[in-house]
């Protein structure tokens, strides 16, 4: 039997950690996924699959990782059922994570947190910030 799944995305949030009872830490993100072939209007379709990671790699993607920045899981395919609380049966879909890496680089900058990896929100030299853009013509490559 094999059940095996490889993703590369983008984090549609920051990942949450927490902690079992046991001390385990379990932390969760969601990938980002555009399909390859586009819809009947043209338009390329995104998948959204949810990630759980445990361990010592759920503390570093936690720290690592945030919104926005691209990730390549490597894990298995888990569905699993609860019932929630009014008393329905809720089937879910996962991937449990076995390896996790940071794609990107993250220039080694702290945001306001202290946490390396996620750089501030206003660290975009692309943001708009109302003003004129003041280029030269002898600075373009074309």
């Amino acid at each position: 039997m094999l059940n095996r799944a490889v993703l590369v995305g983008r984090l549609t949030a920051d990942p949450i950690l927490r902690y079992t009872q046991g001390g385990t830490a379990v932390g969760t993100f969601t990938l980002a996924i555009d399909r390859r072939m586009t819809n009947q209007n043209g338009e390329k379709e995104t998948d959204f699959i949810p990630v759980v990671v445990w361990g010592k790699t759920a503390e570093a993607s936690s720290k690592y990782l945030a919104k926005g920045r691209q990730a390549a899981v490597d894990g298995r395919i888990q569905v699993r059922s609860y019932e929630n609380n009014e008393g329905q049966r809720v089937r879910v879909t996962e991937v449990v994570a076995e390896q996790v890496q940071f794609l990107g680089g993250n220039n080694g900058q702290q945001n306001s947190n202290g946490q390396a990896g996620k750089p501030p929100a206003n660290d975009n030299p692309f943001a708009s910030d109302g003003k004129p853009i003041d280029i030269s013509d002898d600075d373009l490559p074309f």
